[in-house]
C-alpha cells in the first residue's frame, strides 16, 4: 500500500505535553473530552491491549458529604458534569437562533482549581472563563476573560453567549441518569444545558497522560480473529515536543472513549488513562484495570 502524507502538527506540542488545561481555539467541540481540565502526569512508555468501557462504570450520582453548605453541594455536582446546550429561549419563549443552530457545540464548564470557583464556556472557538459564586441558586460570575482568535462566523454567537454568562442568573439543577441544568439570566433569557459525567468524575481518579500512535489499518484480534484490533504503539516526547522514543506496536482489543477511528489516517492521540475505581498501585496492575479517553488528537497522515 502507498502513501501519501500530509502531516498536520500542532505548534504548540511542549504547552500539550505540560499544562493542564488547554483551550481549544477556533474548531467544533465535537469530542465529550476537548473542554475538560486535564490532569498533568507523566507520559507513559507502556501501549495497553485491552480496556474496560464506559458501561463498566455506569453514571452514578454520589452521597453528598453532609458536612458540605448546599452550596458546596451543588458546586461539586455541577462541576461533575460537562454541559452542552439544549434549548436558549428568550422571554417570550422565542429561541435565540444564534445559539441554537449550533448548540451541539456550545459548552459550559464548572471547575475547581485550588480552591477557586471558575466557569469556562465556548461556542466551539476562544474559550472564556470567569470566576463564579453560589448563593443559595444564584450565579455570580465576575469579568470573563478569553482567548483572542478570529472566529468569523462564530463571533456573534460567541459575543451572544458572553453577555448571557456575565452577571448574575438562576439555576435548577435536576441530577440523576440525565442531569439537566436550566439557567435563567437577569433579563429573562433561559439555557437548558445537558450534563455528560466528566472522566475523572466517572472513574474516581486522576487521569494519566499517555500518547498512543495508531495505524490506520486493523488486523484480526489474537484472541478473536472475528474481531479487528486497532495497532498502537507508545509514544513519548522531551519537554521540547520532540519525539524521543516509540515502542513496538501491539494489538488494543477495546475503545477508547470519543474517538473514532476511521481507517484512512495514521494518527498520534492524546489520551487521558484511568484507573477504575477501587483498583490498586501494584504490578498486579493490567490494561483490564484501566480505561482510556480521548483528549485531543495531536498529528493526523492521510493515506491511500
Amino acid at each position: 500500500m502507498s502513501s501519501s502524507t500530509s502531516t498536520l502538527k500542532f505548534t504548540l506540542l511542549p504547552i500539550l505535553l505540560a499544562v493542564n488545561f488547554a483551550l481549544t481555539a477556533c474548531q467544533n467541540s465535537s469530542s465529550p473530552a476537548d473542554t475538560e481540565v486535564k490532569e498533568r502526569t507523566d507520559v507513559t512508555t507502556d501501549a495497553s491491549n485491552s480496556v474496560v468501557s464506559e458501561d463498566a462504570n455506569p453514571m452514578s450520582t454520589a452521597t453528598a458529604d453532609a458536612s458540605m453548605t448546599p452550596e458546596q453541594q451543588m458546586i461539586d455536582n455541577l462541576s461533575k458534569y460537562r454541559w452542552s446546550l439544549v434549548t436558549a429561549n428568550d422571554g417570550t419563549n422565542q429561541p435565540l437562533t444564534s445559539l441554537t443552530t449550533i448548540k451541539d457545540q456550545v459548552t459550559l464548564n464548572f471547575n475547581k482549581n485550588q480552591g477557586q470557583a471558575t466557569i469556562s464556556y465556548s461556542v466551539g472557538c476562544n474559550t472564556m472563563s470567569a470566576a463564579y459564586q453560589l448563593q443559595g441558586s444564584q450565579l455570580s460570575t465576575e469579568d470573563s476573560m478569553s482567548t483572542k482568535m478570529s472566529c468569523g462566523d462564530l463571533n456573534a454567537a460567541e459575543n451572544r453567549l458572553n453577555d448571557l454568562m456575565e452577571g448574575d442568573s438562576q439555576l435548577d439543577l435536576v441530577d440523576g441518569d440525565t442531569p439537566m441544568l436550566t439557567q435563567v439570566t437577569s433579563d429573562s433569557i433561559t439555557l437548558v444545558w445537558q450534563g455528560r459525567m466528566t472522566a475523572q468524575a466517572k472513574y474516581n481518579s486522576k487521569g494519566e497522560t499517555v500518547f498512543w500512535a495508531v495505524d490506520s489499518a486493523t488486523k484480526p484480534c489474537v484472541n478473536n480473529s472475528a474481531q479487528a484490533c486497532l495497532q498502537v504503539k507508545s509514544v513519548t516526547y522531551d519537554e521540547q515536543g520532540v519525539k524521543t522514543s516509540e515502542s513496538a506496536w501491539t494489538e488494543f482489543a477495546g475503545d477508547i472513549d470519543g474517538y473514532q477511528h476511521d481507517g484512512n489516517h495514521n494518527e498520534v492521540l492524546r489520551l487521558q488513562r484511568y484507573k477504575l475505581d477501587g483498583k490498586k498501585d501494584s504490578a498486579d496492575v493490567t490494561d483490564e484495570d484501566h480505561a482510556y479517553v480521548l483528549d485531543t488528537i495531536i498529528e493526523t497522515t492521510a493515506t491511500k
